[in-house]
């Protein structure tokens, strides 16, 4: 678990408008949402496969007549 420790900045009525956090601070919470990017783009991408395969080097030659 990130350990996080915000500073709140209050607009002009005293409500918290903006947040500072320490910048390494910030960069774990970016590393693990990119985390959790990647854990949900597998998981759709899981869902998704018919189980079809096929060799890399088939795939190769039906890109080169796609493109030819």
């Amino acid at each position: 678990m990130i350990s996080v420790h915000p500073q709140y900045i209050k607009d002009a009525n005293g409500n918290p408008s903006l947040v500072v956090l320490p910048a390494q601070e910030f960069e774990s919470m970016m590393e693990e949402l990119e985390e959790l990017e990647d854990i949900r783009l597998y998981d759709e991408a899981k869902k998704e496969d018919t189980g079809e395969r096929m060799l890399f080097s088939d795939y190769l030659k039906r890109r080169q007549v796609k493109h030819a």
